[in-house]
């Protein structure tokens, strides 16, 4: 295992920065939720700008480029939300029509928001490199395809590797392959493969131990179906969020179900920049939006008359709101002297006024 790098401050996708001392940076991805509908597509790309996400995100693949055309029981999905379908049949039905990507693509520039794919082998790289894609998502499970991460690599793109059932070795080639095909901006990303996915499986505390151990920034790819733990990881040093996003989870498609509408999602970008902005620094000084509050912090107040050089004792001295008098720690130096002049009940404890 090689030793880690220093982890930079940031690296930016289409001038976006990203990492710790960034807001999250919050990807929509699209996967299979246009259910075989441009028009779906397209309005997803609208949805996600208004959402407030950073960039969307498609899968660049064709069935024949991602499996093999057979129902062989070791092609059949047994089980879970695709249970009994081929995988050919499946990609088939999930699959993004190649010659969508160029309209996508415009689509995206026109409205406003960064768009960028997974490529499943080097033919849907060449295909985004023909469009500029500005950066390269590696899936789960494909991270343990190294000839085709170097290929992505050599596009000197940024690239995110998800690690859904990857081990720390496996983690660790991945970057060694990306690192070596040239890659400079690389981040990985927390993930389970499961869909949807229990939170209790993500074990965020992995966030700061992968940053630490593999020395790239790291974010969350999040399957499970609410919005908690994706904001929870931003408090762990999650700098990149990845959620399924889809127009309504009645779509009827592949990956509709467990996917983000778009209230839901916009309440997701929402979170997890405020979850950012709360965690700042280590600042022990009073806050602009406590400062008016100050005044009303206790203080020691004389509570009955006293005559000039009347000895002061504990039933005249209170601490009480408002602020405007001595703190209260003074409260011991105070019983026992005496004031200078005559003083009024309900007056502050002025320190300078006293005398032993």
């Amino acid at each position: 295992m090689t030793t880690p790098a220093q982890v930079p401050a940031h690296f930016a996708i289409a001038g976006r920065p990203i990492g710790p001392d960034a807001p999250p940076y919050v990807i929509a991805e699209m996967s299979a939720n246009h259910n075989g509908q441009m028009d779906n597509a397209l309005r997803l790309i609208e949805a996600a700008k208004a959402a407030g996400a950073d960039a969307v995100k498609l899968q660049t693949y064709r069935p024949d480029t991602i499996t093999l055309n057979s129902t062989s029981e070791e092609f059949m999905v047994r089980g879970g939300l695709w249970d009994g379908r081929s995988l050919y049949d499946l990609y088939e039905e999930a699959h993004t029509p190649w010659d969508w990507h160029k309209p996508l693509f415009e689509h995206a520039r026109q409205v406003g928001i960064t768009i960028f794919s997974s490529p499943f082998d080097p033919t849907a790289v060449d295909l985004l490199e023909d469009l500029n894609a500005p950066a390269y998502k590696i899936a789960s499970f494909e991270a343990v395809d190294l000839p085709l991460i170097r290929y992505v690599a050599r596009t000197g793109k940024p690239m995110i590797i998800s690690t859904g059932m990857a081990d720390a070795d496996e983690i660790q080639e991945a970057i060694d392959a990306a690192r070596s095909g040239g890659c400079k901006d690389l981040a990985i990303l927390q993930c389970v493969s499961g869909y949807p996915a229990p939170a209790a499986d993500y074990n965020l505390r992995k966030i700061p131990d992968m940053v630490r151990r593999f020395g790239v920034h790291t974010g969350l790819s999040d399957h499970t179906l609410d919005n908690t733990t994706a904001i929870a990881s931003v408090a762990l040093g999650a700098c990149i969020i990845e959620k399924h996003f889809t127009l309504s989870r009645a779509g009827g498609g592949p990956d509709d179900t467990f996917s983000l509408e778009p209230a839901e999602f916009a309440a997701l970008c929402k979170g997890a920049r405020t979850a950012w902005e709360a965690l700042g620094g280590v600042d022990y000084s009073i806050k602009p939006s406590e400062r008016g509050n100050v005044k009303f912090r206790r203080s020691l107040y004389f509570v009955k008359p006293l005559k000039a050089g009347q000895l002061i004792t504990p039933d005249m001295v209170r601490s009480v709101r408002p602020g405007f008098g001595a703190a209260p720690k003074h409260l011991d130096a105070v019983l026992g002297k005496r004031v200078r002049t005559d003083t009024a009940a309900n007056c502050p404890v002025v320190l300078e006024d006293l005398v032993a």
